[in-house]
C-alpha cells in the first residue's frame, strides 16, 4: 500500500527524496566497483612481486652452493623441482651465458637462450627484479622474478621463478561479480527504504495541516514561510502568520530571562526572592555558596532553613510588615561571614515577593581589623622609645647636665632609642614599598651557594660572640635560581639573626639548601627556645613578637619583610618548631 501511494504521486516529496538517493547510490556503487577492481588487481600483483623477490633470493642462495660445487644437471633439476613444489612456482636455473641449466616445466634442451631476457640481464648485474610479460613457452601471461647466484662475490648463474597471473584475473572477476550483485541488492533496498521514509515523512505533515486551526487558537509553532508546492510548503504557509507574532514575543521573553539569569549568575552578592510566606522562590549561585546549600534544597525551603539565622528572618518580616526597604548587618557563625542584608519589597513587579540582597563585607571587615591592629601596633612600638627619650631628656635637664659622664651615658642611650626609631621607620617604609610593588627585583641567574655563604659569613662573628656554632650545608652544584641575590641574602641574614638571638650559648645554627623537584628549599635550623603552637601561625605578621617583654630587641617587621620578598620571587616561607627543642624556618625558590 505504501509503495502504490509512492508511485501514484510522481510530483510529491516522496519522489524527490527517493529518486536522487537511488541514482546517487547506483552511481557510487558502480564507481566503487571499478575502482576496487583495479585496486585489487594492482594490490595482488604487488604482493606477488614482493613474495617472488623474497622466494627467488632464497632459491638463488640455495642453488648457488650446488652450482659452485660442480653439481650435475640432474642434481640441479632435482633441487629445482623441490623448490618448485615448495613454492608452487616454475623454477629455471640459467647459466651466465643465457643457456638453461635446469627447468621444472620444460626440457632445458628444448628451450631457447635466455640471455636477453630483461630480468636475466638485471640479475647478471646483481639485481633482484620482477618482470610481467607473455610466455611463448607456456602461452600465458607470467610474472617472472630473477636473482643472481653468487660465489665469492661473482655471478655464477641466475635463478628465476615464474607464476601465471591467472589467479589475479580470477580474483578480479570474482570481486567484480560480488560488487555487481551487492550493487543491485543495495539499489533495490535503497529504493524501497526511500519510498517508506518518504511516505512516513509526508503522512505526519498532512495531519499537522489539519491541526492548523487548533494551533492558531493558542498553541505555539515556529516555522518559516515557504514557496514549495508540496504538503510541507502548504503547512508552512498556514503557520507562518502565527509564527511571526509568537516568535517575537517568545524572543523578547527569552532575552529578558537570559539577561536576568546572566546578572544573577555573575553577581558576587547573594540574591534571594522570597514569597509572602517566607519561602525561597529564586536563589543565585552566590547565595547558594554563602549558605552552603544547593538549588534543589533551597527552592521552596523557608528562609530560616536556608540561612539558619533569625536575623535574616527578622529583616524579611520587617519588610513584609512595613513594605519598606529594611537593612541589617549580621555575622554568620561559625563561618565568620559578615553580611549586610537588604530587604526590598517587589510590589510593582512581583506582588507579595521580597528581594533580599546579601553583601559580603567579610573582606572589608578584615581590612578594617588589620588597619586597627596596624595603628595599635605602630602606636605601641613608637610609645616605648619615645617614652624612654622623654625620660632621658627630663633627667638630663634636671640633673645630669652637671655630670658629664652621666650625661654622655644618657646621650648614648638616647642614640640607641633614636636608632631603634630610625630602623623601625626604615623597615616600615621598606615593607610598604615591597607590598605595593614599588621595589623592583633585580632578578638574575644566581647560584644558591653564593648568596647563602655570603649571609653565613656576615653572621659568623655575631654567632661566635654569642658562643654558638654556625655551619652551612649547601652543595655548590645546586641548580641556578632566577632571583635578586641581595634581597635573598637579606632574608637569610634576618632568619640567621633571629636564630642566634633565641638560641642559648653552646647551641647550634645550621643553614642548608637542597633541591626538591623544580624548587630549591632553604632552611635555617636552631637549637633554641622554640615557638609555642599558639604563636607559630602569627610570627610572619607585622610587629608580632613572641615575647612582648623583649620589645627593645627588634621591630617585629623582619619576618614580614622576609615573607613578602620570598613570595615576590614565586616561593613560599614557613616555620616548624617545638618549645625548648628549637625551630626551623624554610623557604623555597623556583629553579630557573
Amino acid at each position: 500500500m505504501v509503495i502504490r501511494a509512492f508511485f501514484r504521486r510522481w510530483n510529491s516529496l516522496a519522489l524527490r527524496i527517493a529518486l536522487p538517493f537511488a541514482l546517487l547510490l547506483v552511481g557510487t556503487m558502480i564507481t566503487l566497483s571499478l575502482y576496487l577492481s583495479a585496486f585489487v588487481r594492482q594490490s595482488y600483483l604487488e604482493i606477488m612481486q614482493n613474495n617472488l623477490r623474497s622466494e627467488v633470493q632464497l632459491t638463488a642462495d640455495g642453488m648457488a652452493a650446488m652450482l659452485s660445487g660442480g653439481a650435475s644437471s640432474k642434481q640441479l633439476e632435482d633441487r629445482a623441482r623441490e623448490y618448485s613444489a615448495a613454492l608452487g612456482a616454475r623454477v629455471t636455473v640459467i647459466a651466465v651465458d643465457g643457456s638453461v641449466l635446469a627447468e621444472t616445466s620444460t626440457n632445458p634442451a628444448d628451450m631457447e637462450n635466455h640471455f636477453n631476457r630483461p630480468e636475466v640481464q638485471r640479475a647478471l648485474q646483481k639485481q633482484v627484479s620482477t618482470e610481467l610479460r607473455y610466455s611463448a613457452t607456456l602461452r600465458t601471461q607470467m610474472l617472472y622474478a630473477a636473482a643472481p647466484m653468487l660465489a665469492g662475490g661473482a655471478v655464477t648463474g641466475v635463478a628465476r621463478l615464474a607464476l601465471p597471473i591467472d589467479v589475479i584475473r580470477q580474483n578480479e572477476t570474482n570481486l567484480l561479480r560480488s560488487l555487481l550483485v551487492a550493487t543491485g541488492i543495495a539499489t533495490l533496498l535503497a529504493i524501497l527504504l526511500a519510498a517508506i521514509i518518504a511516505a512516513y515523512t509526508v503522512a505526519p505533515l498532512r495531519g499537522l495541516t489539519q491541526a492548523a486551526g487548533r494551533i492558531a487558537s493558542g498553541e505555539s509553532i515556529v516555522i518559516s514561510a515557504s514557496t514549495r508546492g508540496d504538503e510541507i510548503g502548504l503547512l508552512q504557509r498556514a503557520f507562518h502568520e502565527m509564527d511571526l507574532r509568537l516568535k517575537q514575543q517568545i524572543g523578547n521573553l527569552r532575552a529578558e530571562r537570559g539577561k536576568m539569569a546572566a546578572v544573577l549568575a555573575n553577581m558576587t552578592d547573594g540574591v534571594i526572592i522570597a514569597d509572602a510566606h517566607g519561602r525561597v522562590a529564586l536563589i543565585n549561585p552566590a547565595a547558594i555558596e554563602m549558605f552552603q546549600t544547593n538549588l534543589e534544597t533551597a527552592l521552596g525551603a523557608s528562609l530560616a532553613e536556608i540561612s539558619r539565622s533569625h536575623q535574616v528572618v527578622d529583616v524579611w518580616r520587617g519588610c513584609q510588615q512595613t513594605r519598606q526597604q529594611n537593612m541589617i548587618a549580621i555575622e554568620m557563625i561559625p563561618r565568620r561571614l559578615y553580611l549586610q542584608v537588604i530587604a526590598t519589597p517587589m510590589d510593582e513587579a512581583l506582588p507579595g515577593m521580597t528581594l533580599l540582597v546579601f553583601q559580603d563585607l567579610t573582606h572589608v571587615r578584615k581590612l578594617e581589623t588589620v588597619r586597627q591592629d596596624f595603628v595599635s601596633n605602630v602606636s605601641h612600638e613608637l610609645r616605648t622609645p619615645l617614652a624612654s627619650l622623654k625620660a632621658l631628656t627630663e633627667t638630663l635637664q634636671e640633673s645630669a647636665l652637671e655630670d658629664p659622664p652621666a650625661a654622655r651615658r644618657f646621650l648614648g642611650r638616647m642614640e640607641v632609642e633614636i636608632d631603634n626609631l630610625t630602623q623601625m621607620v626604615q623597615e616600615l617604609l621598606e615593607l610598604s614599598r615591597i607590598e605595593s610593588g614599588r621595589v623592583p627585583l633585580r632578578r638574575r641567574a644566581a647560584r644558591p651557594h653564593e648568596f647563602t655563604s655570603s649571609a653565613v659569613e656576615r653572621m659568623a662573628v655575631q654567632a661566635e660572640r654569642t658562643g654558638l656554632r654556625l655551619h652551612m650545608e649547601c652543595p655548590t652544584d645546586l641548580p641556578l635560581v632566577r632571583a635578586d641575590a641581595d634581597r635573598l641574602e637579606h632574608v637569610l641574614v634576618n632568619l640567621i639573626h633571629n636564630a642566634i638571638k633565641f638560641t642559648p650559648p653552646g647551641g647550634e645554627v645550621c643553614i642548608s639548601a637542597k633541591q626538591q623537584g623544580d624548587q630549591v628549599v632553604f632552611s635555617v635550623q636552631d637549637t633554641g627556645v622554640g615557638i609555642s603552637d599558639e604563636a607559630l601561625p602569627r610570627i610572619f605578621e607585622r610587629f608580632y613578637k613572641i615575647d612582648r617583654s623583649r620589645s627593645g630587641s627588634g621591630t617585629g617587621l623582619g619576618l614580614s619583610i622576609a615573607r613578602h620578598i620570598v613570595e615576590a620571587h614565586g616561593g613560599k616561607i614557613w616555620a616548624e618548631s617545638q618549645e625548648n627543642q628549637g625551630s626551623t624556618f624554610f623557604f623555597t625558590l623556583p629553579i630557573e
